[in-house]
């Protein structure tokens, strides 16, 4: 079985994306400006951004990465590309994982780079800022994969984007309470090793899981 398949969709997507940067950038621009707006709800008290920091950057990064699942197969559906990718010979467990991680190299790598700058806004300390980077590099390839199954699940479904969000986040939900616990147990003066061992295993779990699931799904949609 041939990885070509998975290089040759992530590098199209990539070069897609490249067309249309503003589009591509959204999700980082919605990331930064939501979590930037609530040092101004709650206040300034350095104590009390340390404290919300973990949740609310993790929940800015999960509906960050929402943000462009409603597209991830939707647009080539539409102009006939997906039916000529599934058509093309590669298997589509493979194609799946191609747009899977395409989709976390415009959205989700974007997010851990720029955690950092975050973590600094909410006085963070730098350990702190370093395992929340950390922690978002491990979870966020996790919410790529499932919101891939969910776009599969949905598409050609009227009010996709809706339903994509009501199947997916549930899913998500373990991801951010991992993710936001490792920050927690390090301010808290703990490891947060178990925490961040509990998301390494979701990963796996996800790659192993997530692109057959997928590609089961686009068989579904597309008959």
């Amino acid at each position: 079985m041939s990885a070509n398949g998975l290089w040759l969709v992530t590098a199209r997507d990539l070069k897609l994306a490249g067309r249309r940067r503003v589009e591509a950038l959204l999700p980082l621009a919605f990331f930064l400006i939501a979590a930037s707006l609530f040092p101004l709800g709650v206040g300034a008290e350095p104590s009390m951004l340390r404290q919300t920091a973990p949740g609310v950057v993790w929940v800015c990064a999960l509906l960050a990465a929402m943000f462009s699942l409603n597209t991830l197969y939707a647009t080539d559906d539409a102009d006939g590309s997906l039916d000529q990718m599934l058509l093309c010979g590669q298997p589509i467990m493979l194609i799946a994982a191609g747009k899977a991680l395409a989709h976390w190299l415009l959205t989700g790598l974007p997010l851990v780079v720029a955690s950092p700058v975050l973590g600094l806004l909410f006085d963070m300390q730098p350990q702190a800022i370093a395992i929340m980077a950390l922690s978002l590099l491990l979870g966020t390839p996790v919410l790529s994969l499932l919101g891939s199954v969910g776009a599969a699940l949905t598409l050609g479904l009227r009010g996709g984007g809706a339903l994509i969000l009501l199947l997916v986040l549930p899913l998500c939900i373990p991801v951010l309470i991992f993710g936001a616990g490792a920050v927690v147990m390090v301010d808290a003066g703990l490891s947060a090793q178990g925490h961040l061992s509990l998301l390494a295993a979701l990963l796996l779990l996800a790659l192993l899981a997530a692109p057959p699931a997928t590609a089961a799904a686009l068989r579904i949609s597309t008959s």
